[in-house]
């Protein structure tokens, strides 16, 4: 018998609180996607060629996993005593009747317990399906293919998935079940009330709703002006006035609501009064979870947007070479001439690279003349440290690295006889791609051996090499004659080999270059391999979008559930407001109507400080904490960032959705019995 009421409370419960459930099945998989990252078939392959940098990601996930406990803990806390307030009088008949609350606590435990089973049982499922569906897609993605999927099953991530889940489950309870021991059977049986407001006074609450005004928008300012020195003085302005000045605009929204409905009430009709001042209420009462709540959605729609722009914006990293062979000419075309290895290659030629010869490009000789650069960077703010380290030591010749542009698919370098282009391998390091380019479109200008040479106003930083086997902080491209009379080395530097295309369709752009690398590794020869690029390039893709997302989406997660169920709990406790107003004839459909209203505004005043202040946040990110990566398409992260803007939306629409049949069915049960 006792089991079977267990059963029966649980699904109650649960098909009374679909939020809540819905809620810890997400949980669930967030849990299990978290933890078995360590088991997809990327982090698979990033361990044989970056080991240590995925071992130190691995170790970081415990870390990151408490913190989802601690977060996720406080959801669970408020959906469990959202929970127990509906069932207040049945708790106090329980013990009216002559229940021991030990047994009764123990039917709560176990109902708890029932309800982390069903969560499980639903959870495990779907968040296996989501991980094997993302590790086929990012294998696809990355040129693993499909045969490099390999089904995975993490015991581990189960384990502590479900050790997690029902902890923060049992704790909320235990907590719960604490403060319901010293309630009297009496207190329980009445309904609850509303709580007492500490009512501000219309100087105070102008006075907190203009300094939170004032607040944010200097966060907004210091963020999007003054951030890009990245002073920590400044930086701990942003996050204190952000922080301050939202908790100080919702403690003084309140009173601006009041003084808005005091000015339209006298033309006011139906029950919009009502709605406007069950508004004003819950903004007052529950103005420290909307200001938290608005800082979750900050900090979700902030992760969510970088793991999504510096995901793919890594991801589209420029393939220009595969392998970059070193040796004599007879021995690289020997190997290159062996069975297994003949028939992948497309194409290889000789990359001509070079320092250049002693005194060149150093000012030790009257024909170095680099005025024309440096009076084209003086005229780019933020230059000053570019034009300090200025020098070039390095040239490339341009055929070669037209065989470059030319096997990615781009368009070739075609210099005159007085012109010269700028390469460089780290245009991708904070803003010194972005001030060069700035630079080289004023007429830049070089010279050399007392010819003037014009710089082409592109800047070019494909990989000269299959791995960045060398860094240059700027070269020339030159024209070949040009390269043969200024080079310390006039012989090739390495052969640089690219793969039929035909071959990385069919197996897969990892697999054909781990396939060759094979082959490479057996004729003994030493040679860059593209894999090591791959490698890199997918574990900062990894530790910089799939975390933030992660992290992301649980705020998300977190916020709307605490929004949501504010919502419901206060609703509950002014349910007498409502059986007056059906007292009084108010029919049944304009209180729904009233309440919809309610759940969108409500939504709305939390919302629209979020989308605000997320898109300063964002604007300040990529403007001074990162850049997006240098040849990445501005397109595509824009289509991805629409399409996740969408999801959001869509999502919100469903959480309302859900907030509002709820608190639709809380006005349906309303029984009046003296009504006429």
């Amino acid at each position: 018998m006792f089991f079977k009421q267990v059963r029966r409370n649980a699904a109650k419960n649960r098909k009374g609180n679909g939020l809540f459930f819905g809620s810890l099945v997400i949980a669930i998989v967030a849990f299990y996607t978290l933890l078995s990252l360590g088991e997809q078939d990327v982090m698979r392959y990033l361990a044989t060629i970056e080991s240590d940098a995925v071992a130190k990601l691995l170790r970081l996930l415990p870390l990151v996993y408490g913190i989802s406990l601690f977060f996720v803990f406080f959801l669970v806390y408020f959906a469990c005593a959202y929970q127990t307030d509906s069932r207040r009088r049945e708790l106090g008949l329980y013990l009216m009747l002559g229940m021991r609350r030990s047994r009764l606590f123990a039917m709560l435990f176990c109902e708890t317990l029932w309800s982390s089973v069903i969560s499980l049982v639903i959870g495990l499922p779907v968040a296996l399906f989501l991980t094997e569906a993302i590790s086929l897609a990012t294998a696809k993605a990355v040129g693993l293919g499909i045969i490099g999927h390999c089904f995975s099953l993490s015991a581990k991530a189960i384990l502590w998935t479900v050790c997690g889940f029902v902890l923060v489950q049992l704790l909320s309870m235990l907590i719960i079940c604490i403060g319901l021991g010293r309630a009297e059977p009496a207190d329980l049986l009445r309904a609850g009330d509303s709580k007492k407001q500490m009512i501000l006074s219309g100087a105070k609450s102008t006075v907190f709703f203009v300094a939170g005004l004032g607040l944010l928008f200097t966060a907004y300012y210091l963020g999007i002006f003054r951030m890009r020195t990245l002073r920590p003085a400044v930086m701990l302005a942003v996050v204190l006035c952000g922080i301050f000045g939202t908790f100080f605009l919702y403690r003084g929204l309140g009173g601006f609501l009041g003084r808005c409905i005091r000015r339209r009430s006298p033309g006011a009709v139906g029950l919009w009064t009502f709605t406007a001042r069950q508004v004003q209420e819950n903004v007052l009462s529950q103005h420290k979870s909307l200001a938290v709540s608005s800082l979750l959605l900050l900090m979700a729609l902030a992760c969510i947007s970088y793991g999504i722009s510096m995901g793919m914006g890594r991801s589209v990293s420029s393939r220009s070479v595969d392998f970059s062979l070193f040796g004599t000419e007879e021995q690289i075309d020997t190997v290159l001439e062996k069975e297994g290895i003949r028939e992948m290659v497309k194409d290889s030629y000789p990359m001509y690279l070079s320092a250049v010869k002693d005194g060149y490009f150093r000012g030790e000789e009257k024909e170095f003349d680099i005025s024309g650069l440096k009076e084209a960077l003086t005229a780019v703010e933020g230059s000053d440290n570019i034009i300090e380290n200025l020098h070039i030591e390095y040239i490339i010749s341009q055929s070669s690295y037209n065989r470059i542009l030319k096997g990615m698919g781009k368009g070739e370098i075609n210099l005159s006889e007085h012109e010269t282009a700028i390469y460089t391998s780290l245009a991708n390091e904070g803003d010194f791609g972005s001030v060069l380019e700035k630079a080289l479109n004023k007429d830049a200008s070089i010279g050399i051996d007392g010819t003037n040479y014009e710089i082409l106003s592109t800047l070019y930083y494909d990989n000269v090499v299959a791995d960045r086997a060398i860094t240059i902080y700027l070269a020339l491209i030159v024209p070949d004659g040009l390269f043969g009379k200024l080079a310390r080395e006039p012989e090739a530097y390495c052969r640089n080999v690219r793969l039929y295309d035909a071959v990385v369709e069919d197996m897969g752009l990892m697999q054909a270059v781990r396939k060759m690398d094979a082959q490479l590794a057996d004729a003994e020869i030493e040679y860059d391999s593209f894999l090591g690029g791959i490698g890199r390039n997918l574990f900062y893709t990894v530790a910089a979008s799939y975390l933030t997302i992660y992290l992301g989406i649980l705020f998300w997660l977190i916020a709307n559930t605490v929004i949501g169920l504010k919502y419901l709990i206060g609703q509950r406790q002014t349910k007498r407001r409502y059986e007056t107003l059906a007292m009084l004839g108010a029919d049944m459909g304009a209180m729904y109507r009233s309440v919809k209203k309610q759940i969108r505004i409500y939504f709305s005043l939390v919302l629209c400080v979020a989308l605000v202040s997320s898109a300063a946040a964002i604007f300040t990110m990529f403007t001074s904490f990162t850049k997006l990566p240098v040849g990445a398409s501005i397109s595509r992260v824009a289509a991805l960032s629409a399409a996740a803007l969408a999801v959001f939306v869509i999502i919100e629409i469903l959480y309302i959705g859900v907030v509002r049949r709820t608190a639709g069915r809380e006005i349906r049960r309303i029984e009046i019995t003296d009504r006429r």
